[in-house]
């Protein structure tokens, strides 16, 4: 009996589906970084007009565009030169995207030449190939001017209009998290945040998991979808799955953290072979993103173990949908509403301020005049209508009756002209009569709080406990006692007559 062998040809694939392609001087030097930190099975690419920074790359593939447009020059911060350049180079970008690619990252720093202009044309080029496009871009630093975040704005709006979906990564907020860094190290941290989003979402398809997330799921999260929201954070210690998923969502590098609204959310969770993931963490994590996401939003997530995290755990939210669509760099200056400031309130029992009335500029309907009698006067404080606008200061004039005085606002004026408001008047006896009312009000009040405070709880117990007469050293002689009755028996009659006994009682009683 003969037994027939079969050979069966399983193809392999030699080359991995996902491409990230750094554009311009930014992006490649972005995606320098990223081969050094080994993203397993991903495909780098660097694409410039710059011969000289191509040949200074440590990645393999390169491709050099607009070599008869720019001869290898560079594109001299010109975006529509950058542009044509792509254009010029259209056949060596499709053939570099056609071999087996199924997902393509897009770097670039926007602001420039190269990466502004040329990434929106490599995007609609892998959009014609029916290829998965994600654009991760950063925006210029304040300190880069005005002009130029005008056109990384400009070159954002381009890319988004060829992607499927686009990450922008604001560079001032490095500033706010990481201070006042050295100008190679603040670029190497936003070469490191490209980095972490690349190789978060690569990671996802590439890397085997226990709850396994294939590039369909992916591409059901990313196709067409816009802006996005992506965060990663890695945690552990107590109470370590809530804290990995609230620093997920609370990341300040990326334009936008709040995922509410979100379509479609994918949620990566790895842990380490130390302390692997427990039920009871991954029911926190899920419930608290689908709490700030929304109950419409559609969660497809996946769990693997990488033996590299130890004790820790690492979770990816990547948010997609929304229905605002605005990709807008907000990195100027923030304009400060000024209003101009009121008059501040004028305290009567300051004494050490003089009490001044200014006129305003439209002034209030002159009330009726108002008479201060000073015999009346008493300790206490007096309500002056401070708060009420006046015309003019007061007149130094009295009235003829020198026991009052009057204020009448509508004499005033006539007397006093608009520019004559800002002089004061010191010295007036209304001036003199409230300053000493104010004085005896504060001499009365000193009295009262010194009697306050002499009022102890061994007084108020003698009080209680010790006779008057006594604590007044009298001495009381024959006093009768309290129980002894001494009751006149005569009483007084209407007319005043003193009649004796009780006229209702008969002196014989039956």
């Amino acid at each position: 009996m003969s037994f027939s062998s079969y050979k069966f040809d399983i193809p392999t694939q030699s080359k991995s589906i996902i491409k990230v392609i750094g554009v311009g001087g930014g992006g490649s030097n972005a995606v320098n970084h990223m081969c050094g930190q080994g993203i397993k099975d991903v495909e780098f690419v660097v694409c410039n007009t710059d011969a000289q920074a191509l040949k200074s790359s440590n990645v393999p593939n390169k491709l050099q565009i607009g070599v008869d447009l720019t001869e290898g020059l560079g594109a001299g911060a010109n975006p529509e030169r950058g542009k044509q350049a792509a254009i010029e180079s259209r056949e060596q970008i499709r053939e570099l995207l056609g071999n087996d690619t199924k997902m393509v990252f897009i770097t670039a720093g926007m602001g420039g030449g190269t990466g502004t202009g040329a990434a929106p044309v490599i995007a609609k080029i892998a959009k014609e190939l029916d290829i998965l496009t994600v654009g991760i871009v950063t925006a210029p630093f304040i300190f880069e001017g005005k002009k130029k975040r005008d056109a990384a704005e400009r070159g954002i709006k381009d890319l988004s209009e060829n992607c499927d979906t686009v990450l922008v990564i604001l560079n001032d907020k490095l500033r706010e998290i990481f201070g006042n860094l050295p100008i190679r190290q603040a670029f190497a941290k936003a070469d490191n945040v490209l980095t972490t989003a690349a190789k978060s979402i690569a990671e996802i398809i590439t890397v085997t998991s226990e709850v396994n997330v294939d590039f369909e799921d992916v591409k059901t999260v990313m196709k067409d979808s816009g802006a996005a929201v992506m965060g990663s954070a890695t945690t552990e210690g107590e109470n370590r799955a809530l804290r990995a998923a609230e620093e997920a969502l609370s990341s300040p590098l990326l334009n936008n953290t709040d995922i509410h609204g979100a379509q479609k959310i994918l949620l990566s969770i790895m842990s380490g072979d130390q302390a692997e993931l427990e039920m009871d963490e991954l029911t926190e994590i899920t419930e608290y993103i689908q709490e700030k996401a929304g109950e419409e939003a559609e969660v497809i997530f996946g769990h693997g173990i990488d033996p590299e995290l130890g004790q820790s755990i690492r979770v990816t939210v990547i948010a997609t949908g929304f229905a605002r669509e605005a990709v807008t760099i907000n990195t100027g200056q923030v304009k400060k509403n000024t209003y101009p400031e009121t008059d501040p309130q004028i305290n009567i029992f300051d004494t050490d301020r003089s009490v001044v009335v200014k006129e305003e500029a439209e002034p209030a309907r002159p009330a009726a005049p108002v008479r201060v009698p000073v015999q009346d006067a008493s300790p206490t404080p007096i309500p002056v209508p401070v708060s009420t606008p006046a015309p003019a200061p007061v007149p130094t004039r009295v009235p003829a009756e020198p026991a009052k005085i009057v204020f009448d606002l509508e004499s005033q004026h006539e007397v006093f002209t608009p520019e004559e408001t800002g002089d004061v008047v010191t010295n007036t006896p209304a001036e003199e009569e409230l300053n000493n009312l104010q004085q005896k009000s504060l001499e009365r009040r000193e009295r009262l709080r010194r009697l306050s405070s002499e009022i102890t709880n061994e007084a108020i117990k003698e009080k209680l406990e010790v006779p008057a007469y006594l604590r007044r050293n009298v001495a009381l002689e024959n006093v009768p006692h309290s129980s002894n009755r001494n009751i006149s028996r005569f009483n007084l009659s209407d007319d005043n007559d003193i009649l004796g006994d009780n006229k209702f009682l008969h002196d014989n009683v039956d």
